[in-house]
């Protein structure tokens, strides 16, 4: 890393181009202020974003120009709410064009740099910009293993820049690996089949950032997640943490949306956002992982096969999940779940629909744990006719709505009391529909048995 201290330094052009994007404190004249990539550093990764720290944190302003050699390449608006940008083959994403992590300010160029070319960075008026030189060569074509890190020693430095080397369609198994740190970036793809991400270290790996349906309103495909993956096959996520920052009453914003996929895995993963964390429309088996929200925050049409998942609500009165499933296939299945509640949290319902629109909703609860963050009727029918009490509709009411339990239990392991469960709800006891329910093969369809890579299948 490249120190500049104050403007009587050898470096005080650079010094006075900091100092315009940030306000230093007056009783730090010899603060240090540190940039990456570091002034003449070479082998740098093309994607990586432009990291400046301050000894406090700042607040973005002025514009930034990326330079190759007397030709400017991009001007950066610090202080703009938003740039319209494109992730993969997907135009029209609004990021943050500079992101204040700490003391650190990140600063992502709309498009990533060249392999082979040096390159300066300063904000305009500035006499001292500095200076860096890309790596020569991107990954050799046909590559099978790529590796991201936050400092460029590895393949690449942001995960959409590692998926977008794989080509479209490919057949061939690849697997992106993402080393410790934290990622702030918002990821979307397409066509990327046979692909394999997993983090070096669950809680150490950390993809952040805030998107959500006000900064993203609703596109084809969805723009407003923080990892979307559209029409993707035998896609594989594994070990580590997504956190969309969105804060409460921020609309929709989900962590990760699997749109139209087949064969899709999750597991040992931690899930945070507020309004519908995780979304899957397609085929997926999610295992030993964390999901946390307040409003519908697992949803979509499915089929789903949820396996030892911790399931926790931010709210009271709310609803863990909206399954939108047709007929032609199952929903989403919980075995040996578990569905809690931050403390004093009370009365959520394990899920709702509205039976007009979907009425083959399927949600079923195979020896899952609950606390008292679960309401007494556990269940929820929307958009009944006016005056019409949830404990008055009819057991047959809504014949293909699968709102079904078998051997719900407290931490404690003592049963759950299901004496006021709503009356469209269900307690299995047919032994073989309760082997089925267990069966992900039986649930997913397609004659799929989910297969984990090592070491998340012991």
């Amino acid at each position: 890393m490249r120190y500049l201290r104050d403007l009587q330094c050898a470096a005080t052009g650079v010094a006075i181009l900091l100092a315009v994007v940030v306000t230093a404190p007056a009783a730090e004249p010899q603060s240090q202020v540190t940039v990456f990539p570091a002034d003449h550093a070479t082998e740098i990764c093309p994607d990586t974003p432009l990291r400046l720290t301050f000894p406090a944190p700042p607040t973005p302003a002025g514009k930034l120009e990326i330079r190759e050699g007397e030709t400017l390449l991009e001007t950066v608006d610090l202080a703009a709410a938003s740039a319209t940008r494109a992730r993969g083959t997907i135009a029209g994403f609004n990021t943050h064009p500079a992101i204040v992590d700490g003391n650190t300010l990140l600063v992502y160029p709309a498009k990533p740099l060249a392999y082979g070319h040096s390159y300066s960075v300063q904000l305009a008026g500035a006499t001292a910009p500095w200076q860096f030189a890309t790596k020569k060569a991107p990954p050799a074509a046909g590559a099978t293993k790529l590796t991201v890190s936050p400092d460029s020693s590895g393949d690449f430095a942001t995960l959409q820049g590692a998926i977008d080397c794989v080509p479209d369609n490919n057949t061939t198994p690849v697997t992106i690996t993402l080393k410790k740190g934290t990622y702030h970036e918002i990821i979307a793809f397409t066509n990327k089949h046979n692909l394999t991400i997993v983090g070096e270290d669950r809680k150490g790996t950390v993809l952040v950032e805030t998107n959500n349906a006000k900064l993203n309103p609703q596109g084809s495909p969805y723009r407003r997640g923080l990892f979307l993956a559209n029409r993707c096959n035998d896609l594989v996520i594994a070990n580590m943490t997504f956190r969309n920052t969105t804060p409460s009453g921020g609309s929709q914003a989900e962590s990760v949306i699997l749109d139209r996929v087949q064969r899709a895995i999750i597991t040992d993963v931690d899930l945070y956002s507020l309004q519908d964390t995780l979304q899957i429309n397609g085929q997926a088996y999610i295992q030993n992982s964390y999901i946390e929200g307040d409003v519908d925050f697992i949803w979509g049409t499915g089929p789903c096969f949820f396996q030892n998942v911790t399931s926790k609500s931010m709210r009271s009165r709310a609803y863990y999940t909206q399954i939108r499933n047709t007929s032609a296939n199952h929903g989403y299945i919980f075995n040996k779940c578990t569905f809690i509640g931050a403390d004093s949290i009370v009365d959520n319902v394990l899920s709702r629909i509205d039976p007009a629109r979907f009425p083959n909703s399927e949600v079923v609860l195979i020896d899952c744990t609950m606390t008292n963050a679960v309401s007494p009727a556990a269940w929820r029918l929307d958009a009944l006719p006016p005056n019409t009490p949830q404990e008055s509709v009819k057991p047959d009411a809504y014949p293909n709505l699968h709102f079904w339990e078998f051997n719900s239990h407290t931490p404690d392991g003592k049963p759950v009391d299901t004496s006021k469960r709503h009356p469209v709800s269900r307690q299995l006891t047919h032994p073989a529909d309760i082997e089925n329910y267990r069966n992900p093969t039986w649930v997913l369809g397609g004659n799929w048995t989910p297969k984990l890579p090592e070491p998340f299948n012991k």
